[in-house]
């Protein structure tokens, strides 16, 4: 199993990509740690997971609050001994808007998506120089390298969490943590479901043909789902990515290729 042994920290522990993560590193012998703003929603969630209660441990999480971040790193020390890896998935991804977006959204945005994060790895990054390395894997968005949904100040953020990227990767790899990224594109799961859902009782088609105009530039003609992208999450937090850092890895059903 790829996470054999490891302790890792999922935040942003939702219904869709989070628990997908949280999920398959468990299947792969990872104990795990779930952040989340709402307490019941976790409590919910590990009890889902590992109904025995020895494998998974929660905090409630904000991830733009440092203290409740160096509290989820503490949950992992605390219960489990210590933390080999971190999946930052924690977002704010509901500010539409093009240029009109207002400052007040611009710096939700920023705060959440950007600084957020850097506050869990500054949290992270001396308990994993303990445990001898780890990794540390973000998620971005294809929005910021290819316009689909007016979403400038997210796509934005996403952007600027890509280059906080390469310098983390730079600064903390003398201490063998690796900082990768996973850039999906739309992901088939319950957000991007409501979403079909709701444009085709709008628009008064059958879900089909939404979920056609979003495949129509993906050569392998499917959006791929949560646990598609989580797969590549658990890839690069195991050994087998050992020297891998710095680096963004797509997962869009071919929709971009750089």
């Amino acid at each position: 199993m790829l996470l054999e042994g490891k302790t890792i920290i999922v935040s942003g522990a939702g219904p869709g990509l989070g628990r997908e993560i949280a999920a398959l590193a468990l299947r792969d012998g990872a104990n795990v740690v779930l952040g989340a703003r709402r307490e019941e929603h976790l409590a919910q969630l590990a009890g889902e997971l590992d109904p025995s209660g020895t494998r998974v441990a929660w905090h409630r999480t904000d991830i733009t609050d440092p203290a409740l971040c160096e509290g989820l790193v503490a949950t992992a020390v605390d219960r489990f001994g210590g933390v080999d890896g971190l999946a930052q998935v924690a977002a704010l991804d509901t500010i539409f808007g093009g240029i009109e977006t207002s400052v007040d959204d611009w710096n939700a945005s920023f705060t959440t998506n950007v600084v957020g994060p850097v506050h869990l790895v500054r949290a992270l990054a001396p308990r994993l120089t303990e445990r001898g390395g780890g990794a540390i894997v973000l998620i971005g968005s294809q929005s910021s390298y290819l316009a689909q949904v007016p979403q400038i100040a997210y796509a934005a953020a996403k952007g600027a969490l890509m280059s906080a990227m390469y310098y983390m990767a730079k600064e903390l790899g003398p201490n063998r943590i690796r900082v990768n990224t996973v850039v999906p594109t739309w992901m088939w799961g319950p957000p991007v479901q409501g979403y079909v859902q709701s444009q085709a009782e709008q628009l008064g088609v059958a879900v089909e043909e939404i979920v056609g105009g979003i495949t129509a530039g993906m050569p392998l003609g499917e959006i791929p789902a949560d646990e598609d992208v989580a797969e590549a999450v658990v890839f690069l937090m195991s050994q087998r990515a050992r020297m891998i850092t710095g680096q963004s890895l797509f997962v869009n059903a071919g929709e971009l290729m750089r």
